[in-house]
């Protein structure tokens, strides 16, 4: 296995991380954009207010995108696998 090969496998194994994080991310960042949008508006100061719905929105989201997350780890794994004799080499 060359250098430019390892270094390449590791930027497809940054992708994959982010693209698997991405959706969890991005619906904990905009519920609690909201959180904090209502708080300014009506004065709340409650720090704790958005750990709650956060975690359950989170879940929910890995609830509903895990079929799609196995998949794309799923075949990321099948195509690092049968590469395996080629970096062998």
């Amino acid at each position: 296995m060359t250098q430019a090969e390892l270094v390449d496998l590791m930027a497809q194994t940054v992708w994959l991380i982010i693209l698997l994080a991405s959706p969890i991310l991005i619906a904990s960042l905009v519920l609690g954009l909201g959180i904090s949008i209502f708080q300014a508006v009506t004065q709340i100061q409650e720090q704790t207010l958005t750990f709650v719905p956060k975690i359950m929105v989170s879940f929910l989201v890995f609830i509903l995108a895990a079929p799609w997350l196995i998949d794309i780890l799923v075949n990321y794994s099948e195509t690092l696998f049968n590469s395996l004799v080629e970096f062998a080499r």
